[in-house]
């Protein structure tokens, strides 16, 4: 706590990777006694789990596709987002803008800029952001979520603190339970998701992946799967086939409590993802998105995998007998899957919101030169990254 109450404004892309991050920092600096807003776009201003007490600002964010000719509308787009994002400077006063990447956080970077506002980036993926790659050279701090981040630029990393990347309240409070006891004759629960809309490769492959496991650990299998609506009639039908009970969803409201209670997970390896399996200390195969920009799913998944909290599979890779090989890997005896775990909660970085808030706060007192601590302490910094594809990650290439 600073003994006085600031204002600050964070600024976020419309996704939940961007927006979560940038809610728990809200909650946070609130529960300091400091004054919070948010800029966004139309999409961000209607994600739920807003802080009631957040107000929401939305700005016009300009888009760059490969078409030049969009190119002016997206510059005029940012540019009256800039003009918006000066004016609630101008009555707000915020004593620092913090940005989590996506397109709306372009203006109002560029409006802090400009108006000297200290300005701290958060990059939630083991790949700096095209947004956050942009105006690297021109804020005070860079927040990272992993100790090796791509497309960091090396003249940048005296800027560093590695923070991690916050979780929600719910699923770190169950950081100090134990593992799921896991026995030779008890049940494997797993849990499968592929992000809000579920994934489809999951869906075609993980019923029958789980189908060629061995009949001894087959019969000890309960699943939870989250499907897209078009695909759960077809991935009821497999799992009926293979006589393997699940439940399936296109969405669950009690994911937390799913998390606490299985063995393994499976899905993608966004940073939220990770952050929450690396939060509580649960093994996972993760199937990194392959269209995801810069391919950072890959990236994500490096450390988890290094560690051996995890086995990563391309998705090109992904088959049904490759997934059955790398659970058995996991699973073929009680320790394997408990060691797994306990690798992956070595990873987890349960102080990021406390760390992300402390760095923030460290903008806007009464000596602005205070704001550049983050130079000569960066003991926990991240460093810049290996060129993808030459992590010592545990991927699976067999």
């Amino acid at each position: 706590m600073t003994g006085s109450s600031r204002h600050y404004v964070l600024a976020a892309g419309g996704t939940g990777g961007h927006l979560l991050p940038a809610f728990a920092l809200a909650s946070e600096l609130e529960r300091r006694g400091h004054h919070v807003a948010l800029i966004t776009d139309a999409r961000g201003a209607d994600i739920p789990g807003k802080p009631d007490f957040m107000p929401a600002h939305v700005i016009p964010a300009g888009r760059f596709g490969k078409n030049p000719l969009s190119w002016f509308k997206g510059l005029s787009a940012v540019m009256e987002g800039r003009r918006m994002a000066l004016r609630l400077f101008e009555s707000f006063q915020p004593s620092a803008v913090v940005g989590f990447g996506g397109y709306p956080s372009l203006p109002a970077i560029l409006a802090s800029t400009s108006a000297d506002i200290p300005t701290v980036v958060h990059e939630q993926n083991a790949v700096l952001g095209r947004v956050n790659r942009l105006l690297a050279g021109r804020v005070q701090a860079i927040a990272t979520a992993y100790p090796e981040v791509e497309r960091l630029d090396h003249k940048h990393a005296r800027k560093v603190e590695l923070v991690g990347n916050p979780v929600r309240a719910g699923v770190l409070s169950l950081r100090d339970e134990p593992f799921p006891a896991f026995s030779e004759d008890g049940l494997l629960r797993v849990l499968v998701t592929g992000g809000s809309q579920g994934a489809r490769v999951l869906s075609e492959v993980v019923p029958d992946g789980l189908a060629m496991l061995p009949p001894a650990l087959r019969q000890r299998l309960q699943v939870t799967q989250q499907c897209r609506p078009e695909d759960l009639a077809a991935v009821r039908e497999r799992y009926r086939n293979h006589e393997i009970p699940a439940e399936l969803a296109t969405y669950f409201e009690d994911m937390a409590d799913r998390l606490a209670d299985a063995h393994l997970f499976i899905g993608r390896a966004g940073a939220s993802t990770i952050a929450e399996l690396t939060a509580v200390g649960r093994p996972a195969i993760l199937v990194p998105l392959p269209i995801a920009t810069d391919d950072h799913q890959t990236a994500n998944a490096r450390e988890l995998a290094k560690a051996g909290g995890a086995r990563m599979i391309r998705q090109e890779r992904f088959t049904a007998k490759e997934l059955a090989k790398q659970i058995m890997a996991l699973a073929e005896n009680p320790a394997g899957l408990a060691n797994a775990a306990h690798a992956a909660w070595n990873c987890g970085r349960p102080r990021a919101v406390e760390d992300l808030a402390d760095l923030v706060e460290s903008f806007g007192g009464a000596d602005m030169m205070d704001v550049i601590r983050v130079g000569g302490n960066n003991a926990r910094g991240a460093t810049q990254g290996h060129p993808a594809g030459q992590g010592a990650a545990r991927e699976v290439t067999e």
